[in-house]
């Protein structure tokens, strides 16, 4: 049976063979072509074979570093947390305060014009001159209003001469007339003219006062100490009386007082409403104590005394104009200058301060970050006021345990976990 198989495959492989050189050759070009597909195929399975070695590389690489770093993470520990210095917000006895910006004006202020008219001859200070009450200024000619006093004089003289005269001749009729030897029209006529020279030395009189008048304002004087201004005119000029009425005055120079000055300011209603009723709990005294600072100070070492606020509340802007009264011995404060405010309300109560860098602004509102007990970064929403000792008074919105981030706030943020440790707030006594 084993001799029948191998027989039979060996028959099968003998026609097979026969088969195969029994068939037609195929032609050269398609030999070549086919040569070129397996050339081809042999080329791209190349390709892949390389780019699978060259992802099997980078994934053993990537599988080292990994490796490497995750051992140097666990050799290292956990990681930093970001360090924050904290304090709690000083506490001061403070009293309420507003706080404003007003403008300087002047006491009294005087423009200078002539009331007689005429050419300016002497001008006796020098621009911006401090000037005192009754300080000779300016001159004008006085030789015409001299002139017109010799003449009032003659004619008061003339007047008074004839009045004489009209009265002794009175003076006979009278006796004549109680010896009744002359008659009652004579006495009637004697005394209407003792009457009309009588008139006649009243008006002399008075023209005589008016021309004294226009001489003695020939010399226009201070009439209060202050500073004067430049000088409108010069030399030579011919001014303009406010008498004469034919032309309009001249205006010669400016003078103002300085001491002491006004402190112009306006309060908006709610500050005006808050005002009113510490009035009110005050027992309707005025909250007078005003300190000031000028522009380039820090501190409001200026005192002042609030003595004028406005009836009526402006309409057009919502304010109503207050006025504070300052000293000002040393003539440092002039009319113009503006300075800063604070109107004393109230009387004193605990206040929280911290530093006005550590408030954010939050559109219309106000954060101030802290820090819980466990570490995190807590934001909280605060009202806040004026500055008081270099720091910002807070009204509401903190408690004195509060732990305020003074320092770091770069990585304070919210809902983080931070490294706190304590630091202090400065509070200046002087501000």
């Amino acid at each position: 049976m084993l001799e029948l198989i191998q027989q039979k495959a060996a028959n099968d492989a003998a026609q097979a063979a026969v088969g195969i050189y029994s068939r037609p050759a195929k032609p050269l070009e398609i030999q070549a072509g086919e040569q070129d597909r397996r050339t081809g195929r042999r080329s791209l399975a190349k390709l892949w074979i390389l780019f699978g070695i060259v992802i099997a590389t980078a994934g053993i690489g990537l599988v080292t570093y990994f490796a490497h770093q995750t051992d140097a993470a666990a050799s290292t520990g956990p990681a930093r947390l970001p360090k924050v210095i904290v304090s709690k917000p000083v506490i001061r006895e403070l009293d309420s305060q507003l706080g404003f910006l007003g403008q300087f004006s002047a006491v009294e202020q005087v423009e200078l014009r002539a009331q007689v008219g005429g050419t300016l001859t002497e001008i006796h200070f020098k621009d911006g001159d401090i000037v005192h009450k009754g300080d000779l200024l300016f001159t004008i000619d006085p030789r015409p209003y001299e002139i017109r006093l010799a003449q009032a004089n003659a004619q008061l003289e003339s007047a008074t001469a004839r009045l004489v005269l009209a009265d002794r001749e009175l003076a006979r009729a009278q006796i004549l007339q109680r010896r009744q030897v002359d008659t009652v029209e004579n006495l009637d006529q004697r005394a209407a003219d003792q009457r009309a020279a009588q008139g006649a030395v009243d008006d002399a009189k008075a023209q005589t006062r008016d021309a004294q008048f226009d001489l003695d304002h020939c010399r226009i004087t201070a009439p209060f100490t202050g500073r004067i201004g430049t000088h409108l005119v010069s030399v030579g000029n011919l001014i303009a009386g406010s008498r004469a009425a034919t032309s309009p005055t001249t205006l010669l120079a400016a003078i103002v007082s300085l001491d002491p000055v006004y402190l112009d300011f306006d309060m908006s209603e709610a500050d005006y409403l808050q005002y009113s009723r510490d009035r009110l709990r005050q027992r309707g005294s005025l909250a007078d104590k005003v300190k000031i600072a000028l522009s380039d100070e820090k501190e409001f070492a200026r005192q002042g005394t609030l003595d004028f606020v406005d009836n009526v509340v402006d309409r057009s802007s919502g304010t109503i104009h207050a006025r504070a009264t300052v000293p000002n011995p040393e003539l440092l404060l002039t009319p113009g200058e503006f300075a800063r405010l604070r109107l004393a309300l109230g009387t004193p109560t605990s206040t929280l301060l911290v530093p006005d860098s550590d408030v954010i602004p939050d559109q219309s509102e106000h954060v101030v970050m802290t820090v819980s007990k466990d570490g995190t970064v807590v934001p909280k929403r605060v009202q806040i006021g004026d500055m008081r000792g270099g720091l910002r008074v807070i009204r509401s919105g903190l408690i004195p345990d509060d732990r305020v981030i003074i320092e770091g706030l770069l990585y304070a943020t919210p809902g983080s976990k931070v490294d706190a440790q304590d630091g202090a707030i400065q509070y200046a006594a002087s501000g």
